[in-house]
């Protein structure tokens, strides 16, 4: 570890995260890229950040860089502030969307260009280059030339080269994006299962929810330069704390309303029962629910139901989506796994569970 980076850092505050930003400003003219983002990543941790674009997802990836300096905050690595420390002392690792490959040099010599910035003895260049391409599953690969590679070839280089100084925070800036998606889908797969075999802490940059999903122990989700959540895939999706992030990750149901005290709120004339207590009467809310938690024709059991058309079927072939126009004006989506069983125009009864039925103030 560089010795700029072990300056002031004592071993519990080294191990209690790898990296932190505290209070991180940035602005660029008028515009507030960052607005105090603080988040912690654990050693090891698969950390995604996951927003729009113009978020500031990829602004808080380059400030833990060392590409964007901030105007206020703090970036810390293994507990020591870097924010005065450049980009090539600060240990990490680096992937581009783009790959970033010299296009005049073979693979070995892409892999090892950072072994030779840090004067690594040439015996020792061969045995890390090596094991690197090993790792990423191209032994073999050594003498090819960017050109010569498909686009998941280039990307398993792009990571060699990162992992091989074996660097203390591997930084991914959306690096699936060129990929088409069903390699993108195998990718995600190969590069989660590299991050644990390796152990380097990671953070992702990615506006693919599925992605987020799919790859992280936690993400961020992030919006117009400050976090809105932070958590595991699973609690960002089935207990998200704003509208913002319940509409933007999957697809979901956003009901508004108002609240009719206890745990009851009015959506377009409808009273909709849920598990957790709303605000006072008359506050406004937003119900989600996602659609997956509707049930068709499912009646006498559930604690929410109406009178809705299909008004349109999507057929995504493991799963069909129906568009529905509920009685009194509610407008909602359910999905269902396997075939078609109501074409448009039919009659169904919708129904969720209270417990389905999340309470955010709107």
């Amino acid at each position: 570890m560089d010795r700029a980076l072990e300056q002031g850092a004592s071993l519990s505050e080294a191990r209690a995260a790898d990296v932190s930003l505290r209070g991180l400003e940035k602005r660029y003219g008028a515009t507030r890229a960052l607005a105090g983002v603080s988040l912690d990543v654990a050693p090891g941790e698969f950390f995604t950040l996951l927003g729009p674009s113009g978020c500031g997802k990829t602004t808080s990836l380059r400030a833990v860089a060392g590409f964007v300096a901030p105007d206020a905050g703090d970036v810390l690595i293994r507990g020591a502030r870097v924010n005065a420390v450049p980009p090539h002392r600060r240990h990490v690792g680096l992937v581009f969307q783009s790959y970033a490959l010299f296009p005049h040099r073979t693979v070995r010599q892409n892999v090892a260009f950072g072994l030779r910035m840090q004067r690594t003895a040439r015996v020792e260049i061969e045995r890390l280059v090596a094991d690197a391409l090993a790792l990423v599953q191209l032994p073999g690969h050594g003498e090819r030339y960017p050109r010569e590679l498909s686009g998941g070839e280039q990307q398993r280089v792009a990571l060699a080269r990162a992992l091989v100084t074996r660097p203390a925070v591997l930084l991914l800036d959306e690096p699936l994006g060129a990929l088409d998606k069903k390699l993108r889908d195998h990718m995600k797969i190969e590069l989660k299962r590299l991050q644990r075999d390796v152990g380097v802490t990671t953070i992702y940059v990615t506006h693919d929810q599925e992605e987020a999903l799919t790859m992280s122990d936690r993400l961020a989700v992030m919006r117009a330069g400050h976090i809105e959540q932070v958590g595991a895939p699973r609690e960002i999706y089935e207990t998200p704390g704003t509208v913002f992030v319940a509409g933007f990750i999957g697809n979901t149901n956003l009901l508004a309303g108002r609240s009719r005290g206890g745990a009851a709120v009015e959506c377009a004339g409808v009273t909709i029962a849920t598990a957790a207590s709303a605000p006072a009467a008359g506050a406004p809310v937003t119900i989600a629910v996602r659609p997956e938690r509707i049930r068709l024709d499912d009646t006498g059991r559930l604690d929410n139901e109406v009178a809705a058309t299909v008004a349109h079927v999507v057929y995504q072939g493991e799963t069909v989506r129906y568009l529905l126009a509920a009685d009194g004006g509610l407008e909602l989506q359910a999905v269902e796994l396997g075939r078609v069983r109501f074409p448009a125009g039919s009659r169904v009864r919708a129904g969720w569970a209270a417990a389905d039925a999340r309470v955010l103030l709107s």
